[in-house]
């Protein structure tokens, strides 16, 4: 293969890599509310400005890998800061089990301003999450919450709660 048929192929993996992250865009600006609110299970929205109730208290990182079985690996924006994705390692599958439960929807709140963010869900590939029956140890999962308008920016302090799980303040990288 030529120097010239080497840039071609790059230039057009290039152009693939921009397509999908526009295609992506479009699927969170079709998904998500523009003013950051979630939605709820009844087809509504709400902006979560009450503080997150319902859930446990929020978990050091050592609380985390006791009580939950997993280890948080970060948040951090993704798709052109668009999404928000956050990583964690689970240690002991039978105690993150709850966590990988397809019921469960996991939502993430903003602390500055409290606005609660939601998982993405397209007709097509469904919540833009993993779920799982048969969770493996010392595998990393990922949830992905949109973030219409890049309200989240990098520095922002958030907090993930997924059912009776909530983490304490994470940096968004």
């Amino acid at each position: 293969m030529n120097t010239c048929e080497l840039k071609t192929e790059q230039r057009q993996a290039h152009g693939v890599r921009l397509l999908a992250v526009a295609a992506l865009a479009l699927v969170l600006g079709a998904c998500a509310h523009q003013d950051g609110m979630m939605q709820d299970d009844k087809g509504g929205y709400s902006r979560g400005s009450e503080p997150v109730q319902g859930s446990g208290p929020a978990l050091s990182a050592a609380a985390a890998e006791e009580k939950w079985g997993i280890r948080v690996l970060g948040v951090r924006t993704s798709a052109e800061g668009y999404m928000l994705d956050f990583r964690y390692r689970v240690l002991d599958a039978e105690k993150a089990a709850p966590l990988l439960d397809r019921r469960i929807k996991p939502y993430l709140v903003v602390e500055k301003s409290q606005v609660r963010m939601a998982v993405p869900v397209s007709a097509k590939i469904g919540a833009m999450r993993q779920t799982t029956r048969n969770v493996k140890p010392d595998r990393n999962y990922f949830v992905m919450f949109g973030n219409p308008g890049r309200h989240v920016q990098p520095g922002d302090r958030v907090n993930i709660v997924i059912g009776e799980f909530a983490t304490g303040q994470l940096v968004v990288m």
